[in-house]
């Protein structure tokens, strides 16, 4: 183990603690394969410490005044911006995002959310009378209580963020579980918040497996509320270990979002669609990896998104540029390989990419880019969520069939709409069956919340939405105005 980054230790009640019992595991840094750093996995001792922590600061931070929680956090917000730097490094290590697009996107992401949170928390009134004329009738938004947050490998900082801002805000103690694939980060930004000098027991990590500490975390009687991002697999199964505690959950999961792609689309909408599927190295639960196509614009549209496949350069997150980086795992690297090899088996047309290591590279998880025309939506590489850079392409003859085919799909995250007509694109957006609809290349408003429906989980995160998923609401009668 020397030369490795020792990150053994947890965050509990305040300080760095070691594990009760040694449990190493190392992270791998998917650019080299070679490992960077040993964490070790907790165990039921571990997480049993964390959630008393937790449960014992719980009565004074839910009662401290909001603007002293907001205090803390736009300290955290200013902490992490000077720390940005060890942030990306410790991304692009642990995950494979590259230097530019880890500092510039996958770091940023923390700190835009954070920003936002604060934004919307700064406007947010936790008593307020029902409506303008029930004045002694009150809604009181008010925390949960101990929050569980199991976060994933390929946006850390933006799950992370997500999660333990608002759940801080709303005056929830937490215990952070980060994916121990991906767990450098998250121990950075605990440094962040240790730093920001929160009381202690308000902010505990702890890092383990799903089987280990996010089972543990689920099924803890003290434990109020599990909000989870990962696999749509995953989701189901703490949905059902936390039944027996009746805890609150809050699941963001997987994604098979389509991109309707209509004739009078503007020139760069193709381009700008593969791009978006590769980007990340197509790690991205909302990545658009369906493109459905109107027929009469069918192969030019082939064309278009074999050019950006071929034009996207695959290389070590470890340099700058516009490339796209190695995928997170030799076990994700080989499901896609799978993946691929099945989307050629079922007689798709492969028309970029493929299956192998780029050329030229012989070490290190990366994938060509792929892309796929003729597919059609019974096929797997049209139904599975396969979480690397591969484009299926779907033709379709009108906008009814568009729609059916877009729906016809487990997941619910986010669809996309590429068309110059306004009145097809208010339609379409109510029509698709998804948390999120973007068209035209148009991001979602600022403090927007991010969240499906249907096996994409119905969490709703960021934003005033994201304020009040770690809150219960309190009904209150007889309030006296005048008191």
């Amino acid at each position: 183990m020397s030369g490795l980054a020792d990150k053994r230790k947890f965050y509990i009640n305040g300080q760095w603690v070691a594990p009760s019992q040694p449990n190493d595991l190392e992270v791998i840094d998917p650019s080299t394969e070679e490992p960077v750093a040993v964490i070790s996995l907790g165990g039921q001792a571990d997480t049993d410490a964390a959630v008393a922590a937790a449960k014992a600061a719980f009565p004074a931070w839910a009662a401290t005044p909001p603007a002293e929680r907001l205090a803390h956090v736009e300290k955290i917000l200013e902490i992490y911006k000077r720390r940005a730097p060890d942030m990306a490094a410790a991304i692009s290590a642990e995950m494979g995002a590259p230097q530019d697009m880890s500092l510039n996107d996958q770091t940023a992401a923390g700190s835009y959310h954070i920003e936002t949170f604060i934004e919307a928390f700064k406007g947010f009134e936790f008593i307020r009378p029902l409506r303008p004329d029930t004045p002694t009738s009150m809604v009181a938004w008010e925390p949960v209580g101990v929050v569980g947050l199991i976060t994933p490998w390929n946006w850390p900082m933006n799950q992370v963020t997500l999660k333990v801002i608002p759940a801080l805000l709303a005056g929830d103690t937490v215990v952070l579980k980060p994916s121990e694939i991906a767990p450098l980060s998250s121990i950075v930004f605990t440094e962040i918040v240790d730093e920001a000098g929160l009381p202690p027991g308000v902010y505990n990590m702890v890092n383990g497996d799903g089987v280990g500490v996010g089972s543990q975390l689920s099924v803890h009687p003290d434990v109020d509320m599990i909000s989870f991002t990962g696999s749509t697999r995953a989701g189901i199964a703490i949905t059902k270990a936390a039944a027996d505690t009746l805890k609150k959950v809050a699941l963001e999961l997987g994604g098979k979002g389509a991109n309707l792609v209509f004739a009078d689309a503007d020139e760069k909408a193709v381009v700008r669609g593969a791009r978006h599927c590769f980007y990340n190295s197509g790690q991205s639960c909302n990545a658009p990896t369906r493109m459905l196509v109107e027929r009469s614009f069918y192969e030019t549209a082939v064309e278009q998104a074999r050019k950006v496949a071929e034009e996207t350069a695959v290389a070590s997150a470890h340099q700058p540029g516009r490339h796209i980086g190695p995928v997170v795992s030799k076990q994700q690297w080989d499901k896609i390989q799978d993946l691929i090899q099945k989307g050629i088996d079922e007689g798709a047309r492969l028309v970029a990419g493929g299956p192998g290591l780029p050329e030229g590279v012989n070490r290190g998880y990366f994938v060509r880019p792929t892309v796929f025309a003729d597919v059609t939506n019974d096929m797997t590489i049209a139904r599975q969520e396969i979480f690397g850079p591969v484009l299926s392409i779907i033709p379709f003859d009108s906008e009814e069939e568009a729609v059916g085919i877009a729906n016809d799909t487990i997941y619910g995250l986010t669809n996309y709409v590429q068309t110059g007509d306004g009145a097809r694109r208010n339609r379409l957006a109510r029509q698709l069956r998804a948390g999120m609809i973007e068209t035209n290349g148009q991001s979602r408003g600022r403090g927007s919340a991010f969240g499906g429906v249907k096996a994409s989980g119905r969490a709703r995160e960021g934003g005033v939405w994201g304020l009040e998923e770690f809150m219960d609401s309190k009904q209150i009668s007889g309030w006296d105005p005048e008191a």
